[in-house]
């Protein structure tokens, strides 16, 4: 993009944004929000209270679902469920949670993928 055209397009973003805040400065609802807003912060310097202990006091229980919250595991990560492969050939067990497990790897390597993975069952 040429140097104007991002110029030109800069100048239009501005005309279209001074025009929604126009707009909003109209608003009888922003005038009422801001009246609130401003009401509610003399009143909280009037008895030196926090934004946080406004919050403690309207909502007691969000300071425990905080720490809840970031006690539970990341979203869309799974645990893996352990796994136990018994050798027919040698009679050995193992269990594994994953694929990087040194034996199974030299299981699969003689055996192959697919004949070890029928040697699996779930545990737990």
């Amino acid at each position: 993009m040429s140097l104007i055209n991002e110029y030109r397009d800069t100048e239009e973003a501005i005309k279209q944004l001074q025009a929604r805040l126009n707009d909003l400065k109209q608003s009888e609802k922003l005038q009422k929000e801001l009246e609130f807003e401003g009401k509610l912060r003399a009143l909280m310097g009037e008895y030196n209270k926090a934004l946080p202990d406004i919050i403690a006091l309207l909502d007691p229980e969000s300071r425990a679902g905080k720490s809840v919250r970031a006690a539970k595991p990341v979203a869309g990560k799974r645990t893996r469920k352990m796994k136990q492969y018994a050798n027919p050939n040698t009679g050995e067990v193992i269990e594994t949670k994953g694929g990087n497990h040194k034996t199974l790897k030299e299981w699969k390597a003689k055996w192959g993928a697919a004949v070890v993975e029928s040697w699996a069952k779930l545990v737990g």
